[in-house]
């Protein structure tokens, strides 16, 4: 599985530019003939959070509309980050899947909602899981502060899942356990780790980004660049999967009725 990485600014409360530079960044990362695109957190509105009323997409159906037709006319499977969504029930951080004929395989609001981002103030969190398969490989996703619940996390991967891919705004203040739960998660789920995080000012942060790939044993195969925009493409090799699980039969070890 052939994945790029978009390491992005995202522009805070600026709807109009943000779709336009997520757009121009697909069709550069589409030039390197992946399997799958990844794309940050929240990177339709940034953490405009007091004016989700006139920001937040109404059911996502622009975004959907957009990144559809991006994917189908490349061909191309998308992780499409997350957006911010309006919906009957109030405003959601909301991932869609695509894949290769632009339709959503997969929708996601976010679990766990981040306090010290005031997140839990003006969104709602989500309650259902996000495992789907690409080109038949089973993945699950999940959004930033999900990361630090590996509870949640070993729900999505003992479905079976190879690859977790992580969306995110992570604070560069943080940055450094951002880099250790991603391995750690990676480790205790024997999968592939996908992790993209944006760059650039936010209202009250500033983020690194340092998004990267690590491989079932824990070890980062990609590192972006710290503070840089680009697309960083790398080649998952899913048998290492199976080869590691096989050694350390860790799933088949669990004893589930015991942990409460």
């Amino acid at each position: 599985m052939k994945v790029s990485l978009i390491q992005m600014a995202i522009y805070e409360a600026e709807l109009k530019k943000n779709i336009e530079n997520v757009l121009s960044w697909l069709e550069k990362a589409a030039l390197e003939e992946p399997d799958v695109i990844v794309l940050p957190e929240m990177w339709n509105t940034g953490y405009a959070l007091e004016q989700m009323a006139e920001l937040a997409d109404d059911n996502g159906q622009e975004i959907k509309s957009l990144l559809g037709k991006f994917a189908k006319n490349h061909q191309v499977n998308l992780v499409a980050g997350s957006v911010a969504t309006k919906k009957e029930t109030g405003f959601f951080n909301t991932t869609y899947v695509f894949n290769r004929e632009g339709q959503v395989i997969s929708d996601y609001d976010k679990v766990h909602l981040f306090g010290l981002m005031r997140e839990n103030r003006f969104m709602q969190a989500g309650k259902n899981e996000n495992i789907f398969e690409l080109d038949g490989v089973k993945a699950a996703s999940v959004i930033c502060y999900d990361i630090r619940f590996p509870e949640w996390v070993r729900t999505l991967m003992s479905s079976g899942a190879k690859v977790l891919f992580v969306v995110a705004e992570w604070p560069k203040e943080r940055v450094e356990q951002w880099e250790i739960l991603l391995r750690a998660r990676a480790v205790e789920n024997q999968a592939f780790v996908v992790a993209v995080n944006r760059v650039g000012k936010g209202a009250a942060d500033t983020f690194s980004g340092h998004s990267l790939v690590i491989d079932p044993l824990g070890k980062v195969i990609l590192l972006a660049k710290d503070y840089q925009e680009g697309i960083f493409t790398v080649d998952l090799d899913l048998a290492e999967v199976d080869k590691v699980r096989g050694h350390i039969p860790v799933f088949e070890d669990r004893k589930p009725d015991l942990y409460h």
